[in-house]
């Protein structure tokens, strides 16, 4: 017998009003045919209704699942209440636990084999019809109507689920950092502006007039103060700002996993960083992923697969055939290599049947990297066709066909000009012809195949042809490699940085690298080779210069995108589907129209003018 722990007052608006609520006993996803026969009080929202010939059932959903509720036809209030209950209004339902039998069991649900017999319902909240159904379905409706009712499309379980990994994700991070003797310690949200990176916010200072704080790109400089201090291992889950423009891995904030460590070298970091991604993957996925990771210097996967992220589940390597055409008579390929460029090219094995718009389409997206377009060659029925088989000497031709092993039904994708360029063009076509593949049945890129990656030996600078000076390449706190500081003065470019990116099926989960922490060393880099000047410097870094003058021990960091890493295990395509609130492609929060605008007064009170007001 259940003892009643609520009571209704007369119905207002049509459905029972509460006073008291009761104490649920179980989840929606707990029950199973062992409780059959026990009492139970379910709360949640109701997923669907039916009557079927006048036996109702419901199925109520919370956080962890459904459970289906048959009313009992011989309750006249709840017979009166049913058609008056609406989808995804909050009930509470009292009831016992009964088995399914035979074809009632429903073997997609976890509580498929039983069902609760109620014998009283309250109702905490009724529902409007929502916006958009709460199912499957709701993944065709648009994005903009999904996030200004972000609250409801979250209500459904599989971003709930999300939410759910990434709450697991972030604990196996804690535990797994508090086992290794890492402190967690949180850094200065509001910072100064160092516009060496992204586009910054800033935020206006009431008590400092006309001064400004930044809003950290990342805890950079403050995690290496750190190091000084002889925290010696530090992490945080770091909230992150930038203003760039927004794709479907950007965000204007974000998290991202930081840490750094004292006396350490990069053998240190790849242990530590294995250590941890295993035990995240076993933690939320329950998959043991081996260890230790492959290494690939930047120079070998850029020129193997055109890209400092490649995607490793899938072939369709890149090759050089810049001395077989040094001497072409085909001119496009000889003077880029007479220029100082390479001549790349690849098979897409199986692909010679595009259509022209798929040709077409790889042709544009080979222009928007800089291409004048996409040589090729097919191999159809025993015959070769291209434009530029003219071209071509019959020794070229031969070389191409034993290096690349063409067959007929195999496409070859050439590219021509700067090496960096050509690496890009064929790097991306790379992608899309897997793409291409992939809609005509080949399985190339298994989501569940953890391709893990480091990719070492950065240039530590790239000259900026704009700017007339180098950058620097990952930050400007990266060490050079040891053998390479010589060639500093003399040859920037060739300088390798300890620079590492940690890289899954195409995806560049993090980046870090081990610091300079050498004063005059990096006085040098900010000031002879990136040619800040000495004033600037002062301005923005001095102080981490003088604090490197009080004994910096040697220290190196990485940081990992929370966000990206937790969208790859949950297999979703952007990570707007892994955070409880994102911003649009233009920064916006639909939910609650933000950004908005500000008040006359707190303008003034910022020593703000508008542009309205100059006007």
């Amino acid at each position: 017998m259940l003892i009643p722990l609520a009571f209704t007052v007369p119905f207002k608006y049509g459905i029972p009003f509460f006073i008291k609520g009761m104490k649920r006993s179980h989840h929606c996803n707990q029950l199973r045919k062992e409780n059959a026969g026990s009492p139970a009080i379910l709360i949640g929202w109701i997923d669907s209704l039916r009557d079927h010939g006048g036996v109702f059932f419901l199925d109520l959903r919370d956080r962890e699942g459904k459970t289906q509720v048959v009313l009992d036809p011989e309750n006249k209030e709840l017979s009166e209440l049913f058609p008056r209950l609406k989808p995804e209004s909050v009930i509470e339902v009292s009831g016992e636990v009964r088995k399914r039998e035979g074809s009632t069991i429903n073997p997609s649900l976890d509580t498929g084999e039983i069902e609760v017999f109620a014998s009283s319902i309250i109702v905490h909240n009724q529902s409007k019809t929502p916006p958009f159904p709460l199912d499957e379905s709701a993944d065709k409706v648009g994005e903009d109507l999904r996030l200004t009712y972000r609250y409801l499309d979250l209500r459904r379980p599989p971003n709930l689920q999300a939410l759910k990994l990434r709450h697991e994700a972030s604990m196996a991070v804690r535990t797994f950092f508090d086992e290794q003797g890492f402190l967690e310690i949180e850094t200065p949200v509001l910072f100064k502006s160092t516009p060496e990176g992204a586009r910054e916010f800033l935020a206006p200072s009431r008590l400092n007039p006309g001064k400004f704080y930044a809003l950290p790109q990342s805890p950079q400089q403050y995690k290496q103060m750190l190091m000084v201090a002889g925290v010696e291992k530090y992490y945080q889950l770091a909230r992150c700002f930038r203003d760039e423009d927004l794709r479907a891995d950007r965000q204007p904030e974000f998290t991202q996993i930081d840490i750094e460590m004292s006396f350490i070298d990069r053998e240190d970091m790849y242990a530590l960083i294995e250590g941890l991604l295993k035990e995240v993957w076993s933690k939320t996925l329950a998959i043991e992923i081996e260890t230790p990771f492959l290494r690939m210097p930047f120079e070998e996967a850029m020129n193997r697969f055109g890209s400092d992220k490649p995607d490793l589940r899938f072939g369709l390597e890149i090759q050089d055939f810049s001395e077989d055409f040094r001497d072409s008579d085909f001119k496009v390929f000889g003077g880029a290599v007479s220029a100082g460029g390479a001549v790349k090219a690849f098979n897409a094995k199986g692909l010679a049947d595009l259509t022209q718009g798929e040709l077409k389409h790889l042709e544009e997206t080979a222009k928007s990297l800089g291409a004048k377009g996409l040589a090729f060659i097919k191999s159809e029925e025993g015959e070769w066709k291209s434009p530029i088989l003219k071209f071509l000497s019959d020794e070229e031709k031969e070389t191409l066909k034993n290096r690349l092993a063409v067959e007929d039904g195999d496409i070859v994708f050439f590219a021509a000009g700067p090496w960096e360029s050509s690496c890009n063009i064929l790097g991306r076509t790379r992608l899309e012809a897997a793409t291409l593949l992939e809609k005509r049945g080949q399985v190339l890129r298994d989501p569940r195949d953890w391709k893990f990656l480091w990719v070492v030996d950065f240039p530590l600078m790239t000259h900026d042809e704009e700017e007339g000076r180098y950058v620097a390449s990952h930050h400007p706190f990266t060490a050079p490699l040891e053998e390479d500081i010589t060639l500093l003065e003399t040859e920037p470019k060739k300088v390798r940085g300890q620079h590492y990116d940690i890289v899954l099926n195409g995806v560049e989960l993090g980046g870090g690298s081990i610091r300079i922490h050498q004063p005059d060393l990096q006085k040098k880099v900010f000031e002879e080779i990136l040619q800040i000047p000495p004033e600037v410097v002062e301005s923005r870094f001095g102080y981490m210069l003088e604090a490197f003058t009080y004994g910096a021990p040697p220290h190196g960091g990485i940081a990992l995108g929370l966000d990206r890493m937790v969208a790859i295990l949950a297999g979703r395509e952007s990570i707007r589907d892994v955070i409880a609130f994102p911003k649009t492609q233009k920064g916006q929060d639909l939910m609650t129209d933000s950004p908005g605008s500000a008040s006359e007064k707190q303008l003034r009170d910022l020593s703000i003018k508008s542009l309205e007001e100059e006007a």
